[in-house]
């Protein structure tokens, strides 16, 4: 026996003790998966697509249309035919030549195919071109069905798209080089590593499909994320109010508090130091305040819109006007947070109350007419899905807003996250913002359908009979306090032309409006030293929104700094700065506080 020899034979050994583990390891990654799918959680049929009457009517109108106008549907088959056709012909002549290179494509770029096999080697690139001459009929099909109004036409582009996005053969192992080289340099490791990641995501979801799209374990809040120094100054049911310590020796005499949506985590603002805006409102010399809301278990699900508005923003108004010894406070709203805001100042108005000195609004709608991309989950049949499940439950849970919102965008929030985690086995990135994105919370049961049906559906506080607050019908016509609105040009959450119109339907006679790029968080999280996106305005808000953006002056970088000019102008002379809380507000506990880190029972 030679060395070679004894080489040999140790290699096989030691694959085949690599051979034998895995299939251990395959073996009980099966029975966990079979446990996590035998207990999958009851996801109401309501709330896992839309209703079948959509595709009823969809395909009703298909088929009048193609009785009525046979030559119309002629065409189109025949033309999606010849492309497939002729696709196959010259990936075969190609062949039959002996040439192994794939034919002309003409096929539109998607970075999904970014890999450059999917334009060099023929079966890749057959498998896509069929593929994207399949998208192209898909869409043409939606696009000429007659006699469909807006909202359904709008409503069966998106679930059609959900459909065609599924399939892509990215999204399957057989089809996707990126995968597959990866699985043979691993010696299949890879693909093993990803079966670990799939079982694990199913068991912590309910045995539900739900990407982990963010190292859990490379974060923890108050330690390398929402860092910036404060104190929890008051605390009820609803809300802990932390407020910052000052960095600057003299501050603005009129206080701000920033009232974050609660449907996701205060902790946004302030993720890192470099990118807070938190941390950089107190550094421009603002004595800052902010609330964490509570995660709602059951116990809250009588808690209603009036309930917001009373028991936290009229307290946190309340409290910080007494410990700051001050008449009047500023406010931000975020989002819904926006949303409610502009409904406590109408109330306020009615009231005689004049505590608020100017308000911001974050990516807030308050004009509902035109709901944007999440409009396609309004209709009655999500809503009436989520009225059930929510009288069952007593809370809407943040799966169920977790998963709707990542399908806004599901090649980049779930395919391409699923692809990477579970057919290439790569861990989740420790990405501070996905983290975060992670970290959602219930909604109450009572306040999320008063939400749905009131002011997204019925459209009453901008454009109705008036939303009820606290036994009063409030209008938007009553927000006549001076305002600053930043709403995001490619926002998928709160249309920035929707958010527009609202503010043009609001009271105040000091109105700015400030269009940032980007989305509905990198569009708020953009501070100056990025130098990222830009921004628009224009002092013009009589305009309609496309004549507003076409005149509007264009400034490179954030808007942070214009928004801090207006507001220091609405914030009084200079004082001492302030030490958070007072004899009557002792610290309670050091930011971020203990709401946002507790895990409400289900």
């Amino acid at each position: 026996m030679t060395t070679e020899d004894l080489t040999d034979d140790a290699t096989s050994s030691e694959s085949l003790a690599k051979l034998e583990a895995n299939l251990a390891k395959i073996e009980g990654l099966t029975q966990r998966l079979v446990n996590a799918l035998a207990n999958k959680r009851s996801v109401p049929k309501d709330l896992q697509g839309p209703d079948q009457e959509l595709y009823v009517k969809a395909a009703t109108n298909f088929w009048t249309e193609m009785m009525a106008n046979p030559a119309k549907m002629i065409e189109h088959q025949v033309g999606y035919w010849g492309k497939t056709v002729k696709h196959f012909v010259e990936a075969q002549q190609e062949l039959a030549k002996g040439n192994l290179v794939a034919p002309p494509d003409d096929t539109p770029t998607d970075k999904r195919f970014a890999n450059p096999l999917w334009q060099t080697h023929p079966y890749f690139n057959f498998v896509k071109q069929q593929y994207m001459h399949n998208v192209q009929a898909v869409h043409a099909a939606v696009a000429e069905i007659d006699g469909l109004d807006d909202k359904d036409r709008k409503r069966l582009e998106f679930f059609s798209n959900q459909i065609v996005d599924m399939f892509s053969p990215t999204n399957f192992l057989a089809t996707n080089p990126d995968a597959l080289t990866l699985a043979v340099e691993t010696e299949g490791q890879s693909l093993l590593d990803g079966l670990e990641h799939l079982v694990a995501d199913l068991e912590a979801s309910g045995g539900e499909l739900q990407v982990t799209l963010a190292d859990k374990s490379a974060f923890k809040i108050g330690e390398n994320i929402a860092t910036t120094p404060g104190d929890v100054v008051f605390r009820n049911h609803l809300f802990e109010l932390i407020q910052y310590r000052p960095t600057t020796e003299t501050v603005c005499e009129t206080p701000l508090i920033l009232f974050p949506p609660w449907i996701n985590k205060f902790y946004i603002l302030d993720l890192k130091e470099q990118n807070s805006l938190i941390k950089w409102i107190t550094d421009q010399g603002y004595t800052l305040f902010v609330v964490s809301w509570v995660n709602p278990d059951a116990s809250y699900r009588d808690t209603d819109m009036t309930d917001y508005v009373q028991d936290g923003y009229l307290t946190a108004i309340a409290q910080v006007k007494s410990i700051c010894d001050v008449k009047k406070v500023n406010t931000v709203g975020y989002c819904i947070a926006g949303t409610t805001l502009s409904l406590t100042l109408a109330l306020m108005k009615s009231r005689k109350d004049k505590s608020i000195n100017s308000a911001t609004f974050f990516t807030t709608l308050t004009d509902f007419s035109d709901q944007g991309e999440v409009g396609v989950f309004l209709n009655d049949d999500f809503v009436d899905g989520i009225e059930e499940e929510v009288q069952k439950t007593g809370i809407l849970e943040s799966f169920f807003m977790s998963r709707t919102f990542s399908y806004l965008r599901s090649n980049d929030l779930i395919y391409g996250p699923a692809i990477k985690s579970y057919m290439m086995g790569q861990a989740p990135p420790a990405f501070d913002l996905l983290y975060w994105n992670g970290d959602g919370t219930n909604l109450p049961g009572k306040m999320a359908v008063q939400y749905l049906r009131g002011l997204c559906q019925s459209d009453n506080f901008a454009n109705g009979e008036g939303f009820e607050i606290a036994g009063q019908k409030l209008h938007l016509k009553d927000v006549d306090v001076p305002l600053c609105a930043i709403a995001c040009e490619t926002d998928h959450i709160a249309a920035w032309k929707s958010s527009y119109r609202g503010v043009q339907k609001m009271g105040a006679k000091n109105k700015t409006f400030i269009l940032s790029g980007s989305g509905h968080i990198a569009g708020i999280v953009n501070p100056p030293t990025k130098v990222k996106y830009g921004y628009w305005v224009n002092d013009d808000l009589s305009l309609s929104p496309e004549d507003w953006q076409d005149t509007a002056t264009q400034h490179e970088g954030s808007w942070w700094p214009h928004w801090e000019s207006w507001l220091r102008k609405k914030s009084g002379k200079q004082v001492p700065a302030r030490s958070p809380g007072d004899s009557s507000h002792p610290v309670l506990c050091d930011a971020p506080g203990t709401y946002v880190s507790a895990t409400p029972d289900k």
